[in-house]
């Protein structure tokens, strides 16, 4: 019977930091896109203006571009809050030993 190979140090490697934001702004762009795309479907940008801010001079335009930066940005934090959560243990507990 062959002995048990050792356990690793850590889970794996970290990864490079513009790897880590790639990971978060990408999926996130794409997902922006698409909610973008829904929700102007139905919703005229100049309609939603007159009922939220009526005196503020916003073209439909700016409209589509202030609709898919919010919707990008409630989409990165989702994707944040899942790295968060999926970050191996061992980074914050110390390495593995053998059991």
């Amino acid at each position: 019977m062959a002995a048990p190979t050792p356990a690793p140090d850590f889970d794996h490697p970290p990864r490079p930091m513009v790897q880590r934001i790639g990971a978060i702004l990408w999926p996130s762009f794409f997902a922006a896109g698409v909610a973008t795309m829904v929700f102007f479907a139905f919703v005229d940008p100049l309609e939603l203006r007159d009922l939220t801010f009526p005196r503020l001079p916003l073209t439909r335009g700016a409209g589509y571009t202030i609709g898919f930066f919010t919707f990008w940005l409630a989409t990165a934090s989702s994707s944040l809050f899942t790295w968060i959560l999926l970050r191996p243990s061992s980074r914050f507990n110390g390495p593995r030993h053998g059991r």
